[in-house]
Formats: C-alpha cells, structure tokens, sequence
C-alpha cells in the first residue's frame, strides 16, 4: 500500500431526523470498531432518558457552545430545530493516524465542511459525503412517532424541514435508501474501505523509488 493510502478518510453522512442514523452507527461499530472514530458534535439541546454525555453528543450550555465559536474551534456549527449544534476541529487528527473519522451532521454542517475543507491539500480530497433516505416519507414519519420522546409540535417541525433536507441529496456524493441499519452501516464500511485506492488522494508515486528488476 501506498504510505498515503494509509491515512483514513471523513466520512459525513447526513440524514432527515427519524431515517435511522443512530442504528446505523451502532452497527457500524460493530464492524469496524478498531478503524473507525464516530465523532461526536457539541450541542446545546436537553439529553433524552437514553442518551449517555459524550456518546450521543457532548451536552453543552449555551456559553459553553458561544466560546467554541468565538475561539473558532468549530469545523461547522448551525441552528437546528432551535438548538445548537458544532463538531470540533480537532475531530479530523485522527485520519492522520490512520482512522476514518464518521460525522453524523445535517445539509447545513455538510455544506460548511466541503467549505472549510476546500482547497486543502491532505483533507478536501478525503472527505466523503453520504446522505441517508428514508424507504418513503411514510415510513419516516412512522419512525419519528415510534420514538416516542416529542410532542406533536416538535414532529411536525422535523417533518417540514425533512422535506427541505430530502432535496439536497444531489450535493452529496453517495445516495443510501436505508431500509436495514445493518445493510446500510455494511455499505459505508466498504464506501470507507474502497476510499483508501482513490487516486485523487495520491502525490507521490512511491512505486518509481524501487529499483528495476
């Protein structure tokens, strides 16, 4: 292998609330635990009853989340659904050490990623997008109210602006309709997999260094 195709790659995958990230990502570490590093976004939203601080998210005070975007930690932060959201810079270290570096954020966070990423040499071209569709709208909804933890209002809200995130698939690089978590999670795991022989990813030619036979 080429010592560059060493490093790992960013990994943003984006999704309407209710699509079924959260599976997705269990079953992805799962299968790839020892290569794979989940970020984990700030924000200032309340913790659900099943939800541990710092697996799910880094839950945060609202000064707290202000001073990471004043000191400019922040490789993409937005308002969502009236909360808070932010992943930190330093999330990305890992892939120089060799780990794919999995984002789980909305259209919003992945647009200002491919922004600060542009141009970069080593990062913009290990950046991979992915966004996740529901089987239907139907069963989306489905999904939302099988939750169970928000009030009409709320569900109502995520389903509007569903229908805003569904309609930016085309900026992504990959499409996955997420009918099996498990199915879906595997079909990540190779995009990561495959990413490693991209040639966009190559400056050096490391096999011209050997001697002819």
């Amino acid at each position: 292998m080429n010592k560059e195709q060493f490093f790992g790659s960013a990994l943003v995958m984006s999704g309407p609330s209710g699509v079924g990230k959260s599976s997705i990502l269990r079953s992805m570490g799962l299968t790839l635990t020892s290569q794979m590093h989940f970020s984990v976004s700030r924000t200032t939203r309340a913790r659900r009853n099943d939800e541990i601080d710092g697996q799910a998210y880094h839950f945060i005070s609202e000064d707290e989340y202000q001073k990471h975007v004043d000191n400019g930690d922040f490789l993409e932060h937005a308002e969502v659904h009236s909360f808070y959201y932010g992943t930190l810079k330093k999330e990305l270290d890992f892939i120089k050490n060799g780990w794919n570096v999995v984002m789980d954020i909305d259209v919003q966070g992945m647009r200002q990623v491919k922004s600060s990423l542009a141009g970069d040499p080593f990062y913009s071209p290990r950046l991979l997008t992915v966004f996740i569709m529901p089987p239907s709208f139907k069963e989306l909804e489905r999904r939302l109210r099988g939750r169970k933890t928000e009030a009409e209002d709320a569900i109502q809200r995520r389903l509007r602006n569903a229908v805003k995130e569904m309609e930016a698939w085309r900026e992504y690089d990959y499409l996955i309709i997420n009918e099996d978590s498990e199915a879906t999670a595997m079909t990540l795991v190779s995009i990561l997999n495959a990413a490693h022989y991209k040639t966009d990813k190559l400056t050096e030619e490391t096999w011209k260094n050997e001697p002819m036979q």
